[in-house]
């Protein structure tokens, strides 16, 4: 299993949503508002009070998804987040080791 994770823009979500809808037994998502700053050479601040609200809005969206499902979600992150400007966010993809459904019963040493 993956664990994929993405900054984007907040424009971009409804439609990244219903393309990610769209792939069947997609295990769904987690998404939460916000606010960041990237890497980019930004024009010179007036003061304190601009450096520290020099920041945008972004969604987070956090999915642990199969193997074998990891491309054709990245894919559609990528394309449909895409728009070639400044700040369009990042992906990234970590290994997960152990993933346990709260609403199965199981015993925890089984995992």
């Amino acid at each position: 299993m993956k664990e994929i994770k993405a900054v984007i823009q907040p424009h971009r979500l409804p439609k990244i949503r219903s393309a990610l809808r769209n792939i069947r037994a997609f295990p769904g998502m987690t998404i939460t508002k916000a606010e960041g700053c990237g890497h980019h050479v930004s024009k010179p601040t007036a003061g304190v009070r601009e450096e520290l609200t020099d920041y945008s809005p972004k969604v987070y969206l956090v999915m642990v998804v199969p193997d074998e499902m990891l491309e054709g979600i990245l894919q559609i992150i990528v394309e449909v987040g895409h728009t070639g400007q400044v700040g369009d966010g990042i992906v990234w993809v970590t290994t997960v080791e152990r993933f346990v459904r709260l609403s199965e019963k199981i015993n925890v040493e089984d995992c």
